[in-house]
């Protein structure tokens, strides 16, 4: 009797350390492979921009735009490629929406520690757009500088490549904020030069508060 009870104390023993081995282990591995293959934001940098037309008419208060962008995305991954399934470019003067354009370039796959340059976009058209005289005060005071603050935020639905295997789809980002100052011209030369501005607020991956 007492050698049967034995047998069975081992044998439990011995399920216990397979199980504990097994959960052990999947976790070391989840750990390893979120280390080595976690993706790293990229980096948005808007490398040159410039305004040939920027006129609101307040008469039926329509703003006329066209606006071009460079802009340049560097996947800094070593180890994780990014499929870029949609691009749009929203553009905002004073809180207030005027355009959004979906970018033909996309979709496209950027490969490891690799760059990709998105030269000519063009944001153009007209917008029913309302402002306010505190607005309007600051759309005359850039006028007359020639120099015109705008915000655009670039909203991305992406996907990461680890090696052969592909992520799911990334639930649609629009946060990605771009801070401009951006020069008028109207012959596409200006005397003020673009300043290179950096996008902030890149949480392709994370997702902070969904």
């Amino acid at each position: 009797m007492f050698g049967r009870s034995g047998g069975r104390c081992c044998n439990v023993v011995c399920c216990f350390c397979i199980f504990y081995n097994t959960i052990f282990c999947s976790v070391l591995a989840l750990l390893i492979f979120v280390f080595i293959f976690n993706p790293q934001e990229p980096k948005f940098t808007i490398t040159d921009a410039a305004l040939t037309r920027f006129n609101f008419t307040n008469d039926n208060n329509t703003l006329h735009y066209n606006l071009a962008l460079n802009i340049t995305i560097r996947n800094p991954n070593r180890r994780v490629g990014i499929y870029y399934r949609r691009i749009q470019v929203i553009a905002n003067y004073r809180k207030k929406r005027f355009a959004m354009v979906t970018l033909p370039s996309a979709p496209f796959y950027q490969g490891h520690k690799n760059a990709t340059i998105l030269n000519h976009v063009l944001v153009e058209g007209q917008q029913l757009v309302v402002f306010g005289e505190r607005d309007l005060s600051q759309l005359n005071s850039e006028a007359a500088a020639g120099l015109y603050s705008i915000d655009l935020k670039l909203a991305l639905r992406v996907r990461a490549r680890y090696g052969k295997l592909k992520s799911p789809n990334y639930k649609p980002y629009y946060k990605i904020d771009c801070s401009l100052k951006v020069p008028f011209s109207s012959n596409e030369t200006s005397p003020i030069a673009f300043k290179a501005t950096q996008c902030w607020n890149v949480y392709l991956f994370s997702n902070p508060g969904d």
